[in-house]
């Protein structure tokens, strides 16, 4: 094989080891469902985990369930430009059934135990 090919080989396997963002961006999102999704059981078992601080659950989900506080959609997501282990949510909530009009962001960050939001 003529030498330009390894080269290009090389680039290419290259590419293949580099972390993608993709599971980044993927685990974010599903951090941010899972939590919305369990915050209206007030059951910090599953909750509690989720989080980048625990032990703030019960308070956490006290008062966004005080709130009525519920997502309504993912807007975007994206890799927190000042940290490649966080990524931010932007997302559409809904604040007593009313939708919020202005968007609200969101941290996840990645911990040795997974994906956790910093709320």
């Amino acid at each position: 094989m003529a030498r330009g090919h390894w080269k290009g080989w090389g680039v290419v396997a290259l590419l293949a080891c580099a972390p993608s963002d993709a599971g980044k961006l993927e685990a974010a999102r599903d951090v941010v469902e899972r939590f919305f999704t369990a915050l209206p059981s007030r059951d910090c078992a599953v909750v509690g985990p989720l989080l980048a601080v625990p032990d703030s659950c019960r308070a956490t989900v006290e008062d966004l369930n005080a709130h009525g506080m519920s997502l309504v959609e993912v807007l975007e997501v994206k890799v927190d430009g000042r940290e490649p282990d966080a990524v931010l949510v932007r997302t559409r909530v809904a604040r007593d059934g009313q939708v919020r009009e202005q968007p609200m962001l969101l941290r996840v960050e990645r911990h040795p135990d997974g994906w956790k939001l910093r709320w």
